[in-house]
């Protein structure tokens, strides 16, 4: 399989930031990681060799980027206004670097990208999406939560207000913009959780994120997959391969 390994100084994040790129063609996927995760870890936990099949035969070529969690959602240390402008600060890498660099390496100048990612990753995923469905053709997301207010992540109700336009479950509803919604209505959305093990939070916000978009008329595919799959790679795996095959 072919493969590459690149890191710049990015000018929005102020510091060195690394991707790898795995496949020769196809449609571009770009993989976020889970919680505190690392560009590398989607190739370590398996999951490469998983899809290996679309890689090698040119149906995706795969971007997988690294993450600032540390430096944003995870940063326990700092507020919920200093936490949130650290991830605008990397949603304006991934627009103004990473998705260039996407489109440069495909020759194409114009192709939108699938955003992919499992647990945190599917987080990124879905609100990257939102943000920039001009950019992005769709989300494959897997065993995500799509609010901030979870404990996981320290924050309360009372934070939203300083993280709204990064909770998808907050700002959705609201959202009513034609532009937006025309763009959605023509987007694949995939997203899809477990019911069981570690999947409780993750399975009630993707129930609440199906209720919003039949609400506005957004086409999505919601699949609540069994109640022994469970929060974990071996089931994403399987999800992967099951939803590359339905979709490309």
């Amino acid at each position: 399989m072919q493969s590459e390994e690149h890191c710049w100084f990015s000018p929005h994040l102020h510091r060195d930031m690394a991707l790898k790129v795995y496949g020769h063609w196809g449609q571009p996927l770009l993989v976020f990681p889970c919680s505190l995760g690392r560009y590398y870890d989607y190739e370590g936990m398996g999951m490469i060799d998983a899809i290996s099949g679309f890689i090698e035969g040119g149906r995706v070529k795969v971007f997988a980027v690294d993450s600032v969690d540390a430096e944003s959602w995870y940063h326990f240390s700092v507020s919920a206004a200093e936490r949130n402008a650290r991830h605008e600060a990397y949603d304006r890498y991934i627009i103004h670097e990473v998705i260039p660099f996407v489109r440069n390496h495909c020759r194409q100048p114009d192709i939108r990208v699938m955003a992919n990612g499992c647990s945190m990753g599917a987080f990124h995923a879905v609100n990257s999406f939102l943000k920039h469905p001009d950019l992005f053709a769709g989300t494959i997301a897997l065993s995500g939560l799509y609010r901030l207010d979870h404990l996981e992540f320290g924050l309360t109700a009372g934070d939203i207000p300083a993280v709204y336009f990064n909770s998808p479950l907050h700002y959705l509803p609201g959202l009513d913009d034609r532009w937006f919604l025309e763009w959605y209505r023509k987007s694949r959305i995939v997203v899809c959780v477990g019911q069981g093990a570690w999947e409780n939070e993750a399975l009630d916000d993707t129930r609440r994120l199906a209720a919003i978009f039949r609400e506005k008329g957004i086409p999505a595919w919601i699949d609540v997959w069994g109640q022994d799959v469970d929060h974990d790679w071996p089931w994403w795996f399987r999800q992967m391969n099951y939803f590359l095959e339905m979709i490309l």
